[in-house]
């Protein structure tokens, strides 16, 4: 616990540079724009993100949940389990709770204004998994801890978790080639890049499916899960049919295109 921020930082560095490696290395599809550019926006975001949550929720998930332990508040502080099954439980209704508010995201017009700017990126690849607008950062924050307080998470399966769906994300969102034989096996367990790279189609139907960031279980569960894009991972088209032009991935358009008309 105490050393949190140092295990999340060090696997977010290994993480980013391995997925970046990889990419250079294999990618799947070739880019439409600069990586350089898109890699500084998208790591400027990050980093603006974080000082914004820090700034206004100045307490972390992990703190509030040993909060709620000494206070017996949530679900699994109620039950008298393992530490080990209360840890794995907590993990898994977390994950659970991130994929029900992806899907509510892209549902509920005033979260989808905030969490379209994610699928405007025109690529799809290791940094896309970091471009969230600040104001969803806050939103899923606050679902965080009011998630939190219902199941009793123990901390340490919110940090666990935590570091799980940051790796999970950037690997997910990575331009890599991976053999099929492998991906067919890794995605009925975990969400693979070919399998989230449907979601990030410019097909509503497509973009509108494969929800899950960690477990690929929940989106087989609730129907939401689409195998392969209609028009192939080389042929699909990625993004929205809105603010497709180059200068919308400026840092300045994707912090204020939420509240901005939409161009297409």
């Amino acid at each position: 616990m105490e050393n949190e921020i140092y295990w999340r930082l060090g696997m977010f560095f290994i993480l980013l540079l391995t997925m970046a490696l990889w990419e250079t290395i294999s990618p799947r599809r070739q880019w439409q724009l600069s990586r350089g550019a898109r890699w500084l926006n998208h790591l400027t975001l990050s980093v603006i993100n974080t000082l914004v949550v820090r700034i206004l929720i100045p307490m972390t998930v992990a703190a509030f949940a040993l909060i709620l332990e000494s206070r017996g508040i949530g679900l699994l502080n109620w039950l008298s389990l393992p530490v080990w099954l209360s840890v794995l439980a907590g993990v898994l209704l977390l994950d659970l709770a991130i994929y029900a508010q992806h899907y509510w995201f892209h549902k509920i017009d005033f979260f989808w204004r905030f969490h379209r700017m994610h699928h405007t990126d025109l690529d799809c690849d290791v940094t896309t998994g970091v471009r969230f607008h600040p104001v969803e950062i806050v939103i899923s924050m606050i679902i965080k801890f009011a998630v939190v307080a219902v199941i009793g998470a123990p901390a340490l399966a919110i940090v666990l978790f935590e570091i799980l769906l940051n790796a999970t994300s950037m690997f997910n969102h990575g331009n890599v080639k991976m053999p099929h034989a492998l991906d067919r096996v890794l995605r009925s367990v975990i969400v693979t890049p070919d399998m989230h790279r449907v979601h990030h189609s410019i097909i509503r139907n497509e973009t509108d499916s494969n929800f899950g960031f960690n477990l690929s279980v929940w989106d087989r569960i609730f129907g939401t899960y689409r195998a392969q894009p209609e028009e192939g991972h080389l042929g699909m088209t990625i993004g929205l049919p809105i603010y497709r032009d180059e200068i919308e991935n400026r840092l300045d358009r994707l912090i204020t295109q939420p509240f901005r008309k939409i161009e297409t």
